[in-house]
């Protein structure tokens, strides 16, 4: 697997279409689109996901860039100082430089203010948009291999990355000890795959189990498949803070409470079908 591929697809004046911007606007467009497809399949209007989306996408794309510059780049090869002497680059979302966890957050929030301003059932727009999401993060992550990112330690495996010198992160900055030749894990293409697999499953899953599935069991059937490969993935990340001493950075801990979390809900829940029943009624008239 050999870049570089060039990351600006055409440039006019000091306008530039930037391979990593348009990746990230098709995974957003297929998410939507399949999304909205599916607050219609559960007796909602679509023009409501539409208003509602860029309420959230908004939010999402700023707590995943204040993740990523805050808790992720002090490894990467700017590094956090990088942003303090430069303000104005935590602006620059297209050179690179998202993280979902952030977006997790933020976005969640608005969808969740959103709702209950609009009086709209939350959990079945968020089912629509964690049943799109994994397509969406496959296809978003090839713009972290056009901006050679997001890979792991060297390896000698057929499919390993060439990532180029003012890409890489210290150690494997130093030529001397990690040649040209070198290749390094495609993490990006792990994520991408198992991503893949996630939303082929959960979507088998929504349509075969349609009616013992609950208004919220979509989103967490999400939080439990993503969290769980991206756990095994951190291990071999190069550009993350890890507590002193462990294998362990502070996505394996939010990975684990998700996954955790996200199983005994689901398996509580399943266990009261009445009690959820009347508070799943409750959503939708509120």
């Amino acid at each position: 697997m050999y870049p570089p591929v060039d990351p600006i697809i055409f440039e006019f004046g000091p306008i530039a279409l930037r391979w990593y911007g348009l990746l990230m606007a098709t995974a957003v467009l297929v998410g939507a689109l399949i999304a909205s497809r599916e607050v219609e399949r559960r007796g909602q209007k679509a023009d409501d996901f539409w208003d509602m989306l860029f309420w959230v996408l908004i939010p999402a794309f700023i707590g995943a860039r204040l993740y990523y510059v805050f808790i992720q780049s002090p490894r990467t090869a700017d590094g956090f100082g990088h942003y303090l002497e430069n303000p104005l680059d935590i602006f620059k979302i297209w050179t690179g430089g998202i993280h979902i966890f952030g977006a997790f957050i933020f976005g969640g929030i608005a969808l969740w203010l959103y709702t209950r301003v609009r009086r709209l059932p939350p959990l079945v727009f968020l089912d629509a948009i964690t049943l799109a999401l994994p397509l969406s993060q496959a296809i978003g992550r090839w713009g972290n291999f056009i901006n050679q990112e997001l890979y792991g330690p060297p390896t000698t495996l057929p499919w390993g990355l060439r990532i180029d010198r003012p890409h890489r992160i210290p150690p494997y900055n130093d030529l001397a000890q990690y040649p040209d030749s070198t290749r390094f894990h495609p993490l990006f293409l792990y994520e991408s795959l198992w991503n893949l697999i996630g939303f082929g499953l959960i979507f088998w899953i929504s349509r075969r189990f349609r009616s013992p599935l609950r208004d919220g069991d979509i989103t967490l059937l999400y939080l439990i498949w993503y969290p769980f490969g991206r756990f095994f993935i951190e291990f071999l990340r190069t550009d993350s803070w890890f507590f002193p001493g462990t294998p362990f950075n502070v996505v394996h801990v939010l990975c684990a409470i998700s996954v955790l979390g996200a199983s005994i809900a689901l398996y509580w829940r399943h266990r009261q079908p009445k009690r959820l029943e009347r508070a799943n009624e409750g959503d939708r008239t509120s």
